[in-house]
Formats: C-alpha cells, structure tokens, sequence
C-alpha cells in the first residue's frame, strides 16, 4: 500500500483541508479532493524528503512551551508598539546571527518559530557562513536577540535533531 501511498497523513490531511474549503461533502468533491490528495502524496515521494529523527522528544515538549510564551509575550510587546505608536527607541532592523545548527530539520523548524513569533522574520539563512539574516521589528540590544535565538532555541533544537 506504501507505493499507492507513500505519505498517508498528508493524503488525509490534503483531502480534509479539500472538503473543509470547498464546505462541502458531497460524492464529487470526495473523489476530486481525493485525487489531489493521492498526487500530493506522490510529489511529495519524488521530492524524497529525508525522515526527521527526533532524539530527545522531552526537550521538544519544552520547545514548544518556550514557543508558546515567547509568541504570547510577542503578541503582547508588538500589540503595545502599535498601540503606543511608536515611543521614541523603538527601531526595526536587520541583525545576523551565528548558528552552529546544520540540520535542515532544525532550521526548518527555527524559521517557523521566528515567523511565528511576531515582530520577526527569518529574511535568509547562509548556509556557507552558517548565519541567520534576522529583521526585528523593536531592535534595541542585537546581543538580546543573539542569546535568544541561540541558547533559548538553537541549543534546544540540536538536542532534537543533531
């Protein structure tokens, strides 16, 4: 069955996210969402992503409480320069960051948490230099920043993946 459908979830997942847009469930849009949900899962297969291994599944249940507060804290931070229309200190940037991190997992996984934090974006990743092009919407101290990234999520994450 693995070779009618190499990535079942994502099938299911294709055909739910289908019928959940098209707000109906009726015979034609099963079978056409379906469809798209077995061709997903085939290009999914020629792409030949490599499977993740999660080493440490503790430290990613403490990831992601840390991603949860941070991104609740954000929300509040960047609801309060908006609201107070921009104090007097409060610069947006760009800022690079060092990473010691090398798995594509990791950095996948650092890039949704930094855009979806918000008063982030991950601008781009230099995989030569091994740095991080970071755009901060209140960029007052670049070692605040640095510190975060690398010893609150870096480090982590490298416990997970690497």
């Amino acid at each position: 069955m693995s070779w009618f459908l190499p990535f079942p979830l994502l099938s299911a997942a294709l055909l739910a996210l289908w019928l959940l847009l098209n707000q109906s469930l009726s015979a034609g849009h099963v079978i056409l969402g379906s469809v798209l949900a077995v061709l997903g899962s085939w290009a999914m297969a020629a792409l030949r992503p490599d499977k993740p291994r999660v080493r440490r599944p503790f430290a990613a249940l403490r990831l992601l409480g840390l991603v949860l507060f941070d991104i609740l804290r954000s929300n509040i931070a960047v609801g309060r320069i908006i609201v107070r229309s921009r104090e007097p200190g409060a610069n947006a940037g760009f800022m690079t960051i060092p990473l010691d991190m090398r798995s594509r997992h990791g950095l996948a996984v650092l890039s949704i948490i930094i855009t979806s934090t918000p008063g982030t974006i991950w601008v781009s990743y230099d995989a030569a230099k091994g740095t991080l092009l970071l755009h901060v919407l209140d960029l007052i101290d670049e070692t605040v920043w640095i510190e975060t990234i690398k010893y609150r999520y870096e480090r982590l994450l490298m416990e997970i993946f690497e």
